[in-house]
């Protein structure tokens, strides 16, 4: 290992104001793809978020690019680091904790420069370290596009069935399409199949709420207990259809504390707040705080159908919201809004078509997270020099 100012190796510069999006090439902001453009002003480069929410984030793009001036620009010097290497040696510094201003944080290219860090010496060994990590992201990148293609799938098979009414028929054609038997429903102003109806959101599932123990008695969350959720930890998860876990487990005194419900596995769980619309099926019991409004799956429709169905009425959740601080959708609101019920053996075909879809992206999410966890465990001793690499990975 050798001890060097970081701008010994990497040249910064700042990013420019981006052109018009009209192109196929990438505009990077510090919160990644911004638009897109038909110019580019670097290739190959770091990307480090430099002001506000995103200061010190930090992507890497080995393609043509343009980078806004809300980030920096790094090149680096190859004849004495790898690309990669300095990459994921950056997210390891923590950029943001260096940054400068009260009101809003700010990196320079003159606090970059002097950061001290320590490289491994052998280019080949930076080459060997930074093709485990890469290989890992490039495993989780896969199962994120094989994920969303799963998702663009799911989404059409139920589009296709209960929005265009094109389920198949008893011969096998799609319904509408094909001719079926429309009526004209009241409730729900609009045509739809004979023998469904319009239900209130009540019979869809039970709508639970939650809510917030003493967060001064300690006793309330413990490491062990119960996961429970707030809207954050849906943010967080967002690009997952599936959540375990929050930030914070809580204690059955805390239960008790706060008259919380414990839900099953496979609860709908929807934001109501502070934004409405987050949502979520969870893999485990968990609870949440009282930003939310919950469907637990215990009227006969499954959880498969209950989160399309809530998706797919979320601009008219969001416009039956009220509030002057922050925009809320009430549980006495929610459960009068309609929805269009299908018969059973619909519902059941339906159930069974997609559920193998969802096994499979709740399978990818797993394995995502156990990527994830094996990459930042790998992260910091690979770059300290704490834990090797074969000899094999360095030729």
């Amino acid at each position: 290992m050798k001890t060097m100012r970081l701008g010994d190796i990497v040249d910064f510069k700042n990013g420019k104001v981006f052109p018009d999006n009209n192109g196929d090439i990438p505009i990077f902001g510090g919160n990644g793809v911004l638009g897109y453009s038909n110019q580019y002003n670097y290739k190959r480069c770091l990307i480090i978020g430099r002001v506000g929410a995103y200061c010190g984030s930090v992507h890497y793009f080995n393609e043509q690019c343009w980078v806004s001036d809300n980030a920096i620009v790094g090149i680096v010097n190859n004849v004495k680091a790898d690309d990669y290497y300095i990459y994921y040696l950056l997210k390891l510094l923590n950029l943001n904790k260096k940054s400068i201003g009260s009101s809003q944080p700010l990196l320079t290219q003159g606090i970059l420069d002097n950061i001290q860090i320590k490289i491994h010496k052998d280019l080949k060994i930076q080459q060997s370290i930074a093709k485990i990590l890469s290989q890992l992201d490039q495993k989780i990148a896969l199962n994120n596009q094989i994920n969303a293609q799963l998702e663009q799938m799911a989404k059409t098979i139920y589009d296709y069935w209960f929005v265009q009414f094109d389920f198949p028929d008893e011969n096998g054609k799609p319904y509408k399409s094909s001719g079926g038997e429309m009526v004209y429903d009241e409730v729900l102003k609009r045509e739809i199949p004979v023998g469904w109806s319009a239900k209130e959101l009540a019979h869809l599932g039970e709508i639970v709420g939650g809510s917030t123990p003493n967060t001064a008695n300690s006793e309330n969350f413990c490491e062990n207990g119960i996961a429970w959720i707030t809207p954050n930890d849906l943010s967080n998860n967002q690009g997952n259809k599936f959540i375990a876990n929050g930030e914070k487990n809580i204690s059955q005194e805390g239960i008790k504390d706060a008259n919380l419900k414990v839900y099953p596995k496979s609860t709908v769980l929807m934001s109501s707040r502070a934004p409405i619309g987050y949502m979520a099926i969870s893999l485990n019991e968990v609870t949440t705080n009282q930003g939310f409004k919950s469907f637990i799956p215990n009227k006969g429709y499954s959880q498969y159908f209950i989160f399309y169905t809530i998706k797919n009425m979320m601009n008219k959740i969001i416009k039956s919201s009220s509030g002057s601080t922050f925009k809320e959708i009430s549980a006495s609101v929610l459960k009068q809004l309609n929805f269009c019920s299908p018969n059973k053996n619909i519902l059941d075909n339906f159930d069974e078509k997609i559920k193998s879809i969802f096994s499979h992206q709740e399978n990818l999410e797993k394995q995502n997270q156990q990527l994830t966890q094996l990459r930042d465990f790998l992260l910091p001793m690979l770059m300290n020099g704490q834990v090797g690499v074969s000899d094999e990975l360095n030729q």
